[in-house]
């Protein structure tokens, strides 16, 4: 079904786009919530095709109704509410990685929606939250959750992409041509499995990385460039189980000390992280 005409974008905040061109150049977590889309439009096509009687009547499609996209004016505000969070807390690294464990779940293989995972807000969930691999996340929905309430007319999956996106720009990174209008899950049954999202230590790192990532869609070029936004951020023994409590790089912060970063500046966005030695590469590439 087309836009109507009154449907307008809003600037770099516009709806998701329908023509599957307008995709080039998007990051993953908008190809995932495309794809939910056109699989939506993928299956009432069936029923069309297939549903009709001996007699010629034409069925009667079931609407899939879903939350309406995010508002654009409350998505402006809402980027420069988290530019002020950025300037006082530093937490680029935590929103960038809420934005990635939210659409970190999709798997290509699955065809119904929630099932199969994406950028959906089910991250929001105890259920979720409460994944090994989402230790510590727990900081960046208390930072989030505020905006959440300040601007009711932005989705939860919206708005964690939104704060990824905001910080990686922020922290010196591309300007990223998003698209908004993702659909949250409503309850916590509908969260995903645990064991979808990378092991920060796997006995074998090549096989494992692909294992994960080839069940999203991704070739083993876009595996490493996706692992380069390790230059932002730093590991912390108590949540990954892996690096340094602290070292002359993060024990001073900014922002709370600690942890083991994979770069010096670990809040500048850029290619830092695949300069490294080789040997510090071997220790630091999952």
């Amino acid at each position: 079904r087309r836009p109507r005409a009154s449907h307008r974008s809003v600037g770099r905040f516009s709806p998701l786009p329908v023509c599957p061109a307008s995709l080039i150049g998007t990051t993953v977590a908008e190809l995932l919530a495309y794809l939910v889309l056109l699989n939506c439009a993928r299956k009432a096509a069936r029923r069309v095709r297939g549903g009709a009687g001996a007699a010629g009547v034409v069925p009667r499609l079931r609407v899939v109704r879903c939350m309406a996209a995010s508002e654009a004016a409350q998505l402006k505000s809402a980027r420069e509410d988290i530019k002020e969070i950025l300037k006082t807390t530093y937490c680029h690294p935590i929103l960038v990685r809420l934005g990635w464990h939210d659409s970190g779940t999709y798997d290509k293989n699955i065809e119904e929606w929630p099932q199969r995972g994406g950028a959906d807000g089910s991250l929001r969930f105890d259920p979720e939250l409460s994944h090994g691999a989402n230790a510590g996340l727990t900081n960046a929905l208390k930072l989030i959750q505020p905006i959440k309430d300040k601007y009711p007319g932005i989705t939860y999956a919206d708005l964690f992409q939104l704060a990824s996106a905001t910080a990686i720009e922020e922290a010196g990174g591309p300007k990223l041509p998003m698209k908004y209008g993702r659909v949250d899950i409503t309850a916590p049954e509908q969260c995903p499995p645990e064991g979808r999202l990378p092991d920060a230590g796997p006995r074998l790192p090549a096989e494992h990385l692909r294992e994960v990532f080839y069940r999203m869609g991704l070739d083993d070029k876009e595996i490493v460039a996706l692992s380069g936004a390790h230059t932002l951020g730093r590991s912390r023994p108590d949540r990954s189980g892996w690096g340094k409590p602290e070292t002359k790089y993060t024990k001073d912060g900014p922002g709370e000390p600690g942890g083991q970063s994979w770069t010096a500046e670990w809040l500048k966005f850029d290619n830092s992280y695949f300069k490294v030695d080789s040997l510090s590469f071997m220790l630091c590439r999952t």
